[in-house]
Parts: structure tokens; sequence; C-alpha cells
């Protein structure tokens, strides 16, 4: 929809209201030259149909002739592609961005109509060029919004509160013709400098270098205020000097302050030296206590040395001698250091002396400053009093002279001044014209197609209406046909009617008839959405029963309006999860049963996937499934001759997988044998392949590689897929036993006719249902199925007996129930009422009671297992040692 949406701030997540830009026309009134700056400087119109007027305030002009195009622009891209948009049903939406793997390439691509060659370079003559400002644009919305500096939780009834204030705030007059004002939000006016603004900016810093340079002339003189050393440039008559600085503040503007600019410099010179030399003092003040102390050391140890000398002369005169030449040593150090000592006390006493010079130079220094500031303002009073006597002669001499030009100066700053008026009203009015001129045309043109669309789709009308008359009288020569038959050779007819009728139903829509096409419902196409076919090719019957199948699926969904309501939800929790990484919850498994929507299936397949195999994906390097993929393609593969044989067999009846050259079979060798060579214990069993397709339709190569680890070493038993089916054995019986608990009456029905049912259930369970229930429905399993695990397979197991239990338990034969089980799932088209069933009516479910029952069930089939095997292996001895069963050899002999 082209809607322009509203919001209280930034940072709002739901908007207080929307304008309908497609049926909307723009205009603004061009202001006075006065009012350039004003408030409706840069205000334009919405005009809506219903008579509404929305007026909205840009921060410049520009922004508001930016404003103006992008709307233009939206509303000619959006009516001209009306025809072009495919209106789909439910069942098939178009995939958006977030869509992979096979289904994504079915996207048809919207064609525009054939636009109007001359409009559009009308448009683009009259198109104004305007680059946004900041505010406004791609720039704007990279830019993030403001921190919110507290949450704030609305309820339902202060939203509507908050909406209505705001909205009765805006109102102004009646409802037949009232105005909303928008206002932008205080950081919208920082706005970019104007190129007026700029020019002044220039000027006034060219005028402070021209001061700054005649200050430097001054200081440098011998004289510092000498008037002579300023410069030409910013010579000025005292009178103009005096006139300006009596309209600024006097205390900024005083001659006084100007010319006190050179002393006050020189005072803060000496101060800083002044400065200097008080903290060089202190500096060396602190060494001075540093060296007494370490004098005080000294002495110290003097005085211990020579302790020390006294008693060892005294007390130890058979000293050896290199003890006395280090006793030597030690008192030679201590006359150097009462040396040092010395020369230190020297250069304190000189240190001291020349802080008193300074202290004398920087009294004489305040002396001299004062005796200065003293002659300044002396010298101030001489010019403020020669400035008033000059001021006082120059109006006396030119009182009448000065009359006549400032009448004629004035006259002509206004003449002038009118002149640049009428010349900015001129533009303004030129490009206003150029606007209005460019917003007539569009309308006109979007008339035209509108008016044009509206006759296709009359002319449609008629034909539909004339077609379904046909049909109608078809149908009834028909039913009088089947109410009164005729048995007769003769060809009536009413027969050819019917034989007509018959061929039209079995014919499926096809693009190589377009003109056919227009005026034919859209009622079924030759493949779903997924790519299966939906009317088989063989036999005429079957057609007729896939036709009415696929009538009433696309029947079904047109009447769900749950499915709009599904895909809102789902748009509010992938919004809320924008910033952040989705996590399990019981909100995100419920929207999953519910069905996940077919534009975000790529994604949330893909989230489940990686949500699985994480652990496993860790824990390899980059590009372990190319790796895989290459070993599997140089070496040689024992599974890729299976492979090969069951790619084509795999979904003979979807496009994606139907030929050998198909872009599907390629991407689905290549998973196979990078798992094969995986997993070597499997390699490959029939059945993997319907799990890696599926997979491939949402997902790209690697992820339905992961996919396939997920399904087979995360959700499933092992042994599942080897060679004996262990686990799916296990599976079977598991089943058994939660059929006779939640289905008890159809499990005695079963037993009664000795029906084994898990024959058909066995498939169920291997390949998730592929190919055992309709598309629809079989993707809204695997959705459960990737986030809940395989507990989901049996859920919709029994849920696909408990749909059809009634008509299951009216069969009273072995043979007919047991062909009814072969296709009943293909009849179930509800999808909402057997998850209902799935996940409400079979509750409670726990998952370790499926467990449980699958170690119990494990070790019988094991046990019967050896059995067979020892019984194998006894045979294969007799067959050896009798020469009559020699020529007997099993299946799996004959392959290998």
């Amino acid at each position: 929809r082209c809607y322009l949406y509203y919001f209280k701030g930034p940072h709002e997540a739901l908007p207080l209201g929307h304008l309908d830009i497609a049926s909307a026309c723009f205009s603004y009134h061009q202001p006075e030259a006065g009012a350039a700056a004003g408030d409706e400087a840069a205000a334009f119109e919405v005009h809506s149909p219903n008579g509404a007027v929305a007026v909205l305030k840009a921060a410049t002009r520009q922004d508001m002739t930016y404003w103006l195009q992008e709307l233009q622009q939206k509303r000619w891209e959006y009516c001209n592609n009306l025809d072009a948009a495919k209106r789909d049903s439910r069942t098939s939406p178009t995939p958006s961005d977030f869509s992979k793997g096979l289904v994504a390439k079915d996207n048809p691509d919207l064609s525009s109509l054939n636009q109007n060659a001359s409009a559009e370079r009308a448009r683009n003559v009259l198109a104004v060029e305007t680059c946004p400002t900041d505010l406004v644009g791609e720039q704007a919305a990279s830019q993030p919004a403001p921190v919110q500096p507290s949450a704030i939780n609305f309820s339902l009834k202060q939203w509507s509160t908050e909406i209505k204030n705001s909205m009765s705030s805006l109102r102004k007059g009646n409802n037949e013709n009232r105005k909303s004002i928008f206002y932008t939000t205080e950081e919208w006016e920082l706005l970019d400098p104007t190129p007026k603004d700029l020019e002044d900016s220039m000027a006034l810093e060219e005028k402070r270098k021209h001061l700054a340079e005649g200050s430097k002339g001054l200081t440098s003189s011998a004289f510092p205020f000498e008037f002579g050393r300023i410069p030409h440039k910013t010579r000025r008559p005292l009178k103009d000097m005096i006139g300006s600085s009596k309209s600024r503040n006097s205390s900024d503007s005083s001659p006084t302050e100007w010319y006190a600019g050179n002393g006050n410099k020189l005072v803060s010179e000496l101060q800083l030296k002044y400065q200097s030399q008080q903290e060089e003092l202190e500096k060396l003040k602190k060494d001075l206590l540093s060296q007494k102390e370490l004098v005080r050391l000294l002495q110290q140890t003097v005085r211990s040395s020579q302790y020390d000398k006294y008693f060892t002369s005294r007390l130890c005169e058979g000293v050896p001698k290199d003890k006395l030449e280090l006793l030597h040593q030690k008192d030679d150090q201590i006359l150097g250091l009462n040396n040092q000592l010395e020369k230190l006390n020297l250069e304190k006493d000189s240190l001291q002396q020349e802080v008193k010079n300074l202290k004398c130079k920087v009294g004489e220094l305040n002396e001299r400053l004062g005796m200065l500031m003293e002659t300044i303002q002396a010298k101030d009073e001489v010019i403020m009093k020669l400035s008033r006597q000059l001021s006082e002669c120059e109006d006396v001499t030119s009182s009448q002279s000065g009359a006549v030009n400032s009448s004629m100066a004035t006259c002509t700053n206004k003449e002038l001044q009118e002149l640049d008026r009428l010349k900015d009203n001129l533009q303004g009015y030129k490009t206003q014209n150029k606007f209005l001129n460019k917003e007539i045309l569009e309308l006109a043109a979007l008339r035209r197609n509108a008016e044009a669309r509206e006759r296709e789709w009359q002319a449609k009308y008629t034909s539909l209406e004339a077609k379904l008359c046909q049909i109608e009288s078809k149908y009834l020569i028909l039913l009088q046909e089947m109410k009164t038959p005729v048995c007769s050779e003769e060809q009536s007819p009413a027969r050819e009617v019917i034989t007509q009728l018959l061929e039209d139903a079995l014919k499926a829509e096809t693009s190589e008839q377009p003109e056919q096409a227009f005026f034919k419902p859209h009622l079924v196409s030759e493949y779903d959405i997924y790519g299966f076919q939906t009317v088989p090719e063989d036999d005429d019957e079957e057609k007729l029963v896939a036709k009415s199948r696929a009538l009433d699926l696309k029947s079904l969904s047109l009447s769900e309006n749950r499915e709009i309501s599904t895909g809102v939800k789902w748009e509010n929790y992938l919004a809320s999860t924008m910033n952040r990484e989705m996590i399990r919850c019981v909100e995100l498994k419920n929207l999953i049963r519910s069905g996940i929507p077919h534009e975000h299936r790529s994604k949330i397949w893909k989230w489940c996937v990686n949500l699985h195999v994480k652990k496993f994906k860790d824990s390899t390097v980059p590009g372990y499934f190319q790796t895989l993929l290459q070993n599997a393609l140089e070496k040689q593969n024992p599974a890729s001759k299976q492979i090969e044989l069951d790619l084509l067999r795999t979904l003979p009846n979807n496009k994606h997988y139907s030929s050998p050259t198909s872009e599907g079979i390629q991407k689905l060798r290549n998973v196979l044998l990078a798992f094969s060579w995986r997993n070597p214990d499997i390699g490959y069993c029939q059945g993997l392949n319907r799990l890696v397709a599926i997979a491939l339709l949402y997902l790209e190569q690697e992820d339905a590689f992961w996919c396939l680890v997920t399904i087979v070493e995360v959700f499933m038993p092992r042994d599942y897929y080897t060679k004996t089916l262990l686990g799916s054995q296990v599976d079977q019986r598991v089943f058994k036993d939660l059929m006779s608990e939640k289905l008890p009456r159809l499990h005695a029905h079963f037993e009664q006719y000795k029906v084994d049912y898990t024959l058909i259930t066995f498939n169920w369970f291997l390949v998730v249902f592929v190919d055992s229930v309709v598309s629809d429905i079989l993707f809204k399993i695997w959705d459960s199925f990737l986030y809940e695990g395989p507990k989901v397979i049996f859920r919709f197991a029994l849920a696909l007996f408990k749909y059809n239990e009634e008509e299951i338990l009216k069969l009273q034969d072995s043979m007919s129930i047991f062909k009814y089980l072969r296709y009943f799932t293909r009849t179930i088209l509800d999808a909402r009422k057997l998850t209902a069933i799935a996940f409400g009516d079979l509750n409670p479910f726990p998952l370790r009671q499926i467990r449980n029952r699958r170690t119990y069930h494990l070790e019988k089939v094991r046990l019967e297992l050896t059995e067979l095997e020892a019984i194998r292996e006894d045979f294969l001895r007799e067959r050896d040692t009798c020469v009559e069963k020699r020529d007997l050899i099993s299946d799996d002999e004959e392959d290998s």
C-alpha cells in the first residue's frame, strides 16, 4: 500500500495514523519574500479524496521540495504498477527476500506496464533538482534512533486515549475541510548553514584577520598604541566608529577595551612568566629539601664510619691490609660527599638570590603596567572629546546636504530591496508553477490509466458473466441428463455437451494462451507454489479427482480468515526480534504450530536447523560441507551408484526434480554425496533422498545438508536409516501402543479384521509424510517437526487416523480397509482441523512415554533380529551342503 505513516516519535513502534498517497494530491503556497524565514516557508499540503487536508512542515524549503518529489515518485510508481501486479490468492503468496532454496526461483518478476514516454519526459523536464539535507533521505534513515530515557508501557486504553488526544488536537474546523499539522521534533532544528550565512561568517572572519594583523603591527612598534600603524583596510572615520559604538553594547565595543588589548596581552605574558618562575622556585625548594636529607644521611654515615674506624683500630690491629684499604676508600667517599654538599649549598644561595631579583622585576613590571593603563585611559578621554567635537562640527556643516543625500539613499535602498523581493517572488512562483504543472500532468496521466484499467475490468467482468451463463446452461443440461438418463446408441446433443464439459474440466491452466488467460478465471494452475503437480497426466479419472481436490483446497484456504491473522502475528514477532536473536519460547512454539508463512519459512527453517546442530557445526572447520563434497566426488563412494539410481525417482511429480537437467537434481546429488561421506555407517538409505528434496525447496545446499544431519543424527534414534531399519521398526511398535491407548476403537477395528496398518505408517515415519499428504499439510507438519522433533510424527500420524476415524469404522472387510488406508490421507485438506487434533485432542503426549516404550521394544526387536540372523546362517550352511539348494540366492546377494 502506498501509505505515508506518521509516528509520535522516532522510537515508537506503532504509528498514530497514515495518509493514502496513492489517491492524494499535493500543493503548497508560495509565501511572500519577507516571510521566507517564517513557519509557513516550508509547509506543504496533502489533499485526500474525502476532503481532508494534512499540512506537513519540513525543516527547509529544500527538504520540502525533496519530500514532494519523492511522494510524487512513489505515487507514480505504485499507480502504474497496479495493472502489472498479479493478485494471487492466499494459497500462492509471492516469496519475499527471505525465501531461499528452489521455491524462491519461482517468484515471477512483476512486469510493469509500458508507461507513457511523453509523460515520462515531461516529468523529467519539470523535475526540480534538489539534494536532501541530513534530516531526510537515506542518511537520516541510517542514523541510530535517539536513546529512549525510560521504557514506557502503554496499555490499550492509554494508546487509544493518546491517539484520540493527538488527533483531536490536530483537527481544525469541521469534518468537511479539516487540516492536520505535523510538527517536527527539536532535533530537526539542527540545520546546516545557508550560503548567505556562510558568506557572512567568511566576511566576519576576514575582519578578524585584519584586526589581528593590525594588533601585530601595534605591538611591534616602539610606541605600542600609535594610530599610524593601523592598516589601511581597517581604517574607519571616527564618526563611523562612534556611530557603531552607539548601536552596540558600550561594554563590548568601547575604544578603551580595544586599545587595552595589547596591554592585557603584555600583562598576561608577564603573569605567565611569573607563574613559571614560581613553579621553578617550588621545584628548586623540593630539590633543596631532598639534598638536605641526603646530607643528613651522609653525616650519619660519616659518624658511624669514624666510630667504627676508632674501634677497629683499637680492637682489631691485626686486620688484613685489604680491609684497611676498603676503610680508606670509604673515608674518601665521605669526603667527596661533603664537598658535594658544600656545592649544593652554594647553588641554593644563588637560586634564592635569583628569586629575589625576579620578584623585584615583577614589581617593576606591575608599576609599568599601571602607568600604561593610566596613559591609555588619558588617551581614550582625549579621543572621545575630539570625536564629540568633530561630530558636532560635521552635523552643523552638513545638515542641509545630509538631509538630501539621506533621502536619496533611503529611496535607493528601498527600491533595491523591493527589486530583490520581486526577484525572489518571481523565482518562487516559477518553481511553484513548475511543480503544479508536474502535479497536473501526473494526475491527468494517472486518471487516464485508472479509466483504462476500469474499462479493462468492465470488459473482463462482462466476458466472465457471459461465460458463467454459458456454463450454467451446460450444467443444467448435465443435471437434466443425470435425472432422466436415456440409454440409446444415438449421440444426442446433450451427450456432446457432457463430453465437452469433461474435456474442459481436465484442462489445466497454462501460459501458452495469454489471450484466453485474460478472460479465464484463475482456478487451478498446473503446479502449486512448492512445484508439485496439482493434476496428474495419466488417468482421466484421477485427473478429475485431483482437480476436485485442488479446488476444494483452494476454496478452503480462501474461506479461512485465520490465515491473515496468523501472518500479522508472524510479522509482529519477527519485528520484535529484529535487533536480537530468536530463542525458544512458548510464543514461537504456538506460532510454528499454526504454520509458518511461505515468505518466512526459509528463515525459520534455517534457524531451527542451526539450533539443533550448533554443537556439530562448532566442532567443524570452515568449508566443511565443500570438503565432504569434494572428497565424495574425487574418491570412490560405494553409495554413489544407488544415489544416481534414486535421483529421478525422488519426487517425480515436482518440477524441480522431474528431469535430469532440473536444478534440484544436482543439489540433491551434492547433499546426498556429502552426507554419505560424513556418515559411512549409513552411507545412503532410500528415504534420505526425499528428506533432502523437501529441505532443498526452502534451504540452500549446505543448510539442507545440516537439515539431514539434524533428522538422522539428532532427531531419530540410532539405526533408523541403517540396513536393518531397526529404529524404524521400533517406532512402529511404539505407534501401535499409542493407537491402542489414544484410539482404542480404531485399534480394535484393525485387530478384528487383522489389518496391519504399520505397512502404511512405516513410510510416514521414514520420510516424514512426504508423498503421503497434500503439500500444504506436509509443510505445516515439517514446520513443527523441525522445531519440536520426532514426537510431532507420532502426533500427526494419530491425528490422520482420528480425522477419518468414523469413515474407517464403517468399512467391514480387510481389503476395503487396506485400500482406503492407501489413499485416505490425500483426501484430508483441512490443515487447521488436523493441527487442532494433533496438538489439542491428543494431549497429554509426554515425550518420556515414547522414550520408555522405545527402550522396551528395542530389546525385543534386537532379540527377534538375532533369531532371524541365526535362522539365516543355518539356511546358508544348509544350502552350501545341500546340492539341490545351491541355486537359491537372495535379492541382496544378487544385487551384490
